[in-house]
């Protein structure tokens, strides 16, 4: 338990049987009525996203959320296996927990996995990975300066808008937030 004092970004609360990160907070002195924290929270597993009001002092749950650097092994089936990299023990995360990270790792990369009671939060990937281009359109003489775009496949079968100058086999930095071309790498 800790005071809504003590609350600080990133800290996850337990909040009606759910997990909530503190994205942001504010401690607020009306000159009239006693303080309160106003905080916008968001929910650890489906990514919603509200805003709640505490009054000072109040008591509130918090979690323990633990993450680990772990190296993404292989797909079995509809789940994955990563390995934790300091005491080489293997977890199965299910495919709805992974989600939209699969799009972009490969075997071997390393990821952040946040657990919580040995259950399996989130994955967290890097913000940007290098990947290989298998399959794109032939650009065309001249299409250099237009500043267009068009669908790449790369190696992870994620399909990513590029540059027209791009072709098969070179590679890219993406951003794995929101699935945007970074540039070459």
């Amino acid at each position: 338990m800790a005071s809504t004092n003590d609350l600080k970004n990133g800290l996850v609360l337990n909040l009606d049987g759910d997990l909530w990160t503190v994205v942001e907070f504010q401690h607020v002195k009306p000159g009239k009525g006693g303080a309160f924290v106003r905080t916008t929270l968001k929910n650890v597993l489906s990514g919603k996203v509200v805003d709640r009001t505490f009054n000072a002092g109040t008591k509130v749950d918090t979690a323990t959320v633990d993450k680990r650097t772990m190296q993404y092994l292989y797909a079995d089936g509809e789940d994955y296996v990563f390995m934790d990299l300091d005491t080489y023990d293997q977890i199965t995360v299910p495919g709805g927990t992974v989600g939209e990270a699969s799009k972009f790792m490969l075997p071997e990369a390393e990821v952040i996995v946040a657990t919580h009671e040995d259950a399996p939060l989130y994955v967290e990937l890097p913000t940007s990975v290098i990947l290989e281009v298998t399959y794109t359109e032939p650009g065309l003489q001249g299409d250099r300066s237009t500043g267009g775009t068009k669908p790449a496949t790369v190696e992870t079968g994620a399909t990513v808008n590029v540059p027209l100058f791009i072709s098969t086999g070179e590679k890219i930095k993406v951003d794995t937030r929101d699935s945007r071309y970074l540039g070459r790498a």
